[in-house]
């Protein structure tokens, strides 16, 4: 008698997903996109620097149960790496949020989206200065064509537009979050060898006792959170999707890739941020719009292609 072969498991839709860096960037780029947009629509109701230390507080008690036995057997190397941990809960956590929450006080979302697109070349700027990384031709040429796309996009099909856009405070305080976020992501593949659920809990825990300190002085200087319907419809979207989701999509999907193929990703955040108004606010779908998306598309997947790495180069 014969004894059939058990059946095969079926397959594990995470174990999936964590193996997918494109749609990883992709997800995060969602997210992220949703988050500036709402940052522009509540950011005269919820104070920046309190919601941004509730943020990381919260997905911090989110992933602890999660996380705690990866925490418990990474703990060796945590603590050998505590300067780099502690340096990348600042730039990536504690100053990168609360700076871009505070300039969305002062800035149009036009200008952020227009400042967000040029992430990719802080990220690529990084990489070079501190470990020497070069752009392929195949990646400058990548992050150039899905740059003109977003240019399309938020100019509305006339780059002669660009000349009559001003700059503010808020425009300068959102553009140094980027480039802390160029630095998070260009030491992102050079993270103690932990599990991501450690990495991302640690430094949420940290960033937000850095953090703290500046909410009691806002609290303290009369900016009090009020918990209304808005400020916890606000909370909830940004402690699931933005913060908790993309970063743990963002920091695997630039493991997987390095952070130069996955740099491009960024020129999604404002294509989500224009197909968010279409659908959600009743915006006409315009010829510019799909010049512009069909630009990015195609500058992704030329700079993020497998083929457009530097040899020698890719995360292990």
């Amino acid at each position: 008698m014969t004894i059939a072969p058990p059946a095969p498991k079926p397959p594990n839709p995470a174990s999936w997903l964590n193996n997918q860096p494109y749609l990883l960037l992709s997800l995060s780029s969602l997210f992220w996109a949703g988050n500036i947009v709402l940052a522009r629509h509540v950011g005269a109701h919820v104070p920046p620097l309190t919601v941004t230390t509730i943020r990381w507080f919260g997905v911090f008690l989110i992933l602890l149960p999660f996380a705690w036995p990866h925490l418990k057997r990474d703990w060796p190397n945590l603590r050998k790496s505590l300067p780099l941990m502690l340096f990348l809960s600042l730039v990536g956590f504690a100053f990168n949020n609360a700076i871009s929450y505070w300039a969305m006080q002062y800035t149009e979302a036009l200008n952020a989206l227009l400042i967000q697109s040029a992430g990719p070349l802080f990220v690529a700027l990084w990489s070079l200065v501190l470990f020497g990384v070069r752009l392929t031709a195949a990646q400058l040429a990548g992050i150039g064509i899905s740059l003109l796309g977003v240019l399309i996009i938020i100019l509305r099909g006339d780059l002669a537009a660009l000349a009559s856009i001003s700059f503010n405070r808020g425009d300068i305080m959102f553009a140094s979050s980027l480039v802390a976020f160029g630095i998070y992501s260009a030491f992102i593949p050079r993270r103690p060898k932990i599990h991501q659920l450690s990495f991302l809990s640690f430094t949420t825990c940290c960033g937000a006792t850095m953090l703290l300190p500046t909410a009691i002085w806002e609290t303290w200087s009369g900016r009090v959170l009020q918990l209304d319907g808005v400020t916890l419809a606000t909370l909830g979207y940004i402690l699931i999707f933005p913060s908790t989701l993309a970063y743990l999509f963002f920091n695997r999907g630039v493991a997987l890739i390095g952070p130069n193929r996955a740099a491009p990703f960024f020129h999604l955040v404002p294509v989500f941020g224009s197909a968010m108004a279409i659908l959600l606010l009743g915006e006409k779908i315009q010829p510019f719009h799909l010049v512009g998306y069909l630009l990015v598309l195609a500058g992704v997947v030329i700079a993020s292609r497998q083929g457009s790495a530097v040899k020698g180069s890719a995360v292990k």
